[in-house]
């Protein structure tokens, strides 16, 4: 995935690369490792199929980070985040791939800096919808 180099790049109907994260069992464990939360529903691939799921279930907050890597990845370095949010619309079990595609929706200029909304969706491999989001990222506004 390439990131933006230069602002003016930027305009409305630009769409971001697909950012593509695969949901192992391993990843679901570690992030509850390091988030401390010990859920079964996220490790325990028996206890989750009682609760009447088909696997380990991927973590809400794991939703929020796959939309926001694939922003700062597109975004680059010189950009800064000045706003993101993300609503879990549909699950994501162990083995699945996550997929996120976004759009530049609004471009202003302001100060000294560029600024972008952008609307974003996470979907599984079948193209079931994990959870739409959205971002606003501002970069240096160019000599």
């Amino acid at each position: 995935m390439s990131a933006v180099t230069v602002a003016t790049d930027v305009v409305p109907g630009v769409a971001l690369p697909p950012y593509r994260l695969r949901a192992s069992t391993v990843r679901l464990f570690r992030f509850s490792a390091v988030t401390w939360n010990a859920h079964r529903i996220h490790y325990d691939a028996a206890y989750a199929r009682s609760e009447g799921y088909p696997d380990v279930l991927v973590q809400s907050h794991l939703h929020g980070c796959v939309l926001l890597n694939a922003v700062l990845a597109w975004a680059g370095p010189d950009a800064t985040l000045r706003a993101f949010g993300w609503r879990n619309r549909g699950i994501a079990v162990a083995g699945d791939e996550l997929v996120v595609t976004g759009e530049v929706v609004a471009v202003r200029d302001a100060p000294g800096e560029c600024v972008a909304k952008l609307r974003l969706e996470e979907r599984d491999q079948r193209g079931e919808l994990c959870a739409p989001g959205h971002a606003t990222v501002a970069w240096p506004a160019g000599p």
